[in-house]
């Protein structure tokens, strides 16, 4: 069934009435109505302003839907015009503009249409009939419209989430990064300190400070975490007072002085300058309130929040020692003497000797960890757990490294399941296999295939950069560390212009990141591979 069905019949036009206004100035008539006789029709038809009709089309069966605006004639009354407001219908309409809609439209509902190449001034001849039309509205045909009370949604899901298959689809799933484990063994006693430090605080209604550290993948940050969670659950029974604990991390933050940006709105919600938000922090701090409840702030990666006056870190660590303060300040780095090496003495000061260590894990502790995370699933024969937390105990120490090998261990494994000989365990090869894999990159093979001078540098960016407990440092810096390490290990120095040379070459190869600078000694120098890959590689030699 067409839309509209188009009739070929003859159409006599005239003027009903008298002129409903004059326009001097362009000598035109406008007309409330226009009728017209058409042949085969038993009366005339007439055309008012606000209908709705259909005007000739490019064939017979698809003529235009235009809305009525304005009607006219010249002086002579020969001309005779109609200023129109453009529809389409929904056979005109693109199917993802019909999305919008949300629903199915009606089969004689038009929708707006706006196109400036289009006329709005049509000759009344062109006029077929009026038409009765369901106005859909809003929709547009070159600019669609979003609704007014538009909602996102995610489509359901159609199949329940895929669920692990076999024993290393489930062993997979457990060892993932991501994956929240039941409990954090080997860390019971860092636990318990943390623990007991913050609880005394908060009975106490007083502040202090403790300074965390320990290199990456030691697990201080979820130590931390549990730690929190228990003091809530103790909180929420009404064992300690009810406290605020709120969180913010250096490496979020594209500013040092954005600390006291978040740590304002996470308290109040109140949003502010960093120097508005530190004031309204001095305030808070510093002056006595009914009923205020002692706030528990966790710094991660408190290393880069230094700045060359370190007013943020002396804040921080100030604020603690206020009387009215009651704040409990736990910072997180992975530098062990970064209040020594970074921190000028005030600072230092207001730390205090409330300190935790993380000791990298050993490979005993690695194993354990893993176990505690497959919880009896049988995956792994027992000398491949052993060959792996023995071999990542003696790179870094680091959980998360120690994980992933065992994810891609398992993922080997699946992979060369055809073999009939296959126990179907995680072995000895298939380790081996995702060690090679993790500790042969193209960066690795780089390394071991620089000069000695090359080999050297890197060896002196890292020793600067635990000096600093930073990850960036200047040429100049690093040149001393050289230096130093030429002599120590027997060699004759280089010159500042080879030791330029050394280090444009190692970014060349993209091991480095250099930051460019006019002057060669003070350029910014990065590494662009993790630390541990590099001593991996220099171990090797």
């Amino acid at each position: 069934m067409k839309y509209f069905t188009r009739l070929r019949v003859r159409r006599v036009y005239k003027w009903r009435g008298e002129p409903e206004s004059f326009n001097r100035k362009l000598k035109t008539y406008e007309y409330r109505s226009l009728e017209i006789s058409v042949e085969g029709l038993p009366r005339t038809t007439v055309i008012t302003t606000g209908q709705h009709i259909l005007i000739e089309g490019d064939d017979e069966d698809n003529p235009y839907v235009a809305k009525v605006i304005r009607l006219f004639g010249d002086e002579s009354g020969k001309q005779k015009k109609a200023v129109v407001q453009w529809f389409v219908r929904v056979s005109e309409v693109p199917v993802s503009k019909l999305k919008l809609l949300g629903r199915e439209p009606h089969r004689q509902e038009i929708f707006y249409y706006q196109s400036r190449s289009c006329d709005d001034e049509v000759n009344a001849e062109s006029i077929i009939r009026p038409v009765q039309v369901k106005w859909g509205g809003g929709l547009s045909h070159l600019t669609p419209r979003t609704p007014r009370h538009a909602t996102p949604s995610i489509p359901s899901r159609t199949l329940p989430a895929r669920q692990p298959t076999n024993v290393l689809e489930e062993a997979r799933t457990r060892l993932h990064v991501s994956s929240v484990p039941e409990s954090l063994p080997c860390r019971e006693q860092e636990f318990q300190d943390i623990y007991s430090f913050v609880e005394s605080k908060i009975i106490d209604s007083t502040g202090g400070c403790m300074y965390i550290s320990g290199v990456p993948g030691t697990g201080k940050t979820a130590t931390v975490h549990e730690v929190m969670r228990c003091l809530q659950h103790a909180a929420d029974m009404d064992e300690i007072p009810p406290f605020h604990f709120i969180e913010i991390n250096g490496m979020k933050m594209t500013d040092p002085h954005q600390a006291y940006v978040q740590i304002l709105q996470k308290l109040t919600g109140q949003k502010a300058t960093a120097d508005h938000a530190a004031a309204l922090l001095e305030k808070r701090f510093s002056n006595p309130a009914p009923r205020k409840e002692t706030t528990v702030l966790l710094v991660d990666e408190l290393d880069l929040l230094w700045t060359r006056k370190q007013n943020v870190m002396y804040n921080l660590f100030d604020w603690p020692t206020r009387r009215h303060a009651r704040l409990v300040v736990l910072t997180i780095a992975n530098t062990m003497d970064l209040p020594e090496r970074i921190m000028i003495n005030r600072v230092a000061s207001r730390l205090g000797l409330t300190r935790m260590s993380f000791q990298p894990y050993s490979f005993k502790q690695l194993q354990q960890i893993i176990m505690s995370r497959l919880n009896k699933v049988k995956a792994f024969e027992e000398d491949a757990l052993q060959l792996v937390s023995r071999k990542v105990a003696a790179l870094s120490g680091d959980a998360r490294r120690c994980l992933d090998i065992c994810r891609r261990a398992t993922e080997i494994c699946e992979h060369s399941g055809a073999d009939p000989s296959a126990t179907g365990l995680v072995g000895m090869s298939h380790v081996m296999e995702a060690l090679n894999e993790m500790f042969s990159s193209a960066y690795i093979t780089a390394i071991k295939c620089a000069s000695v001078q090359e080999q050297l540098f890197l060896r002196a960016v890292i020793a600067e950069f635990r000096r600093l407990g930073l990850e960036e440092a200047t040429f100049q810096q690093v040149f001393v560390q050289h230096q130093a390490l030429c002599r120590v290990e027997g060699l004759q120095p280089i010159s500042v212009s080879e030791g330029l040379t050394v280090c444009q070459r190692l970014g060349a190869c993209r091991l480095l990141l250099l930051e460019p600078s006019r002057l060669g000694v003070l350029q910014r120098v990065r590494l662009n591979v993790s630390q541990d890959d590099v001593l991996y590689a220099l171990k090797s030699e």
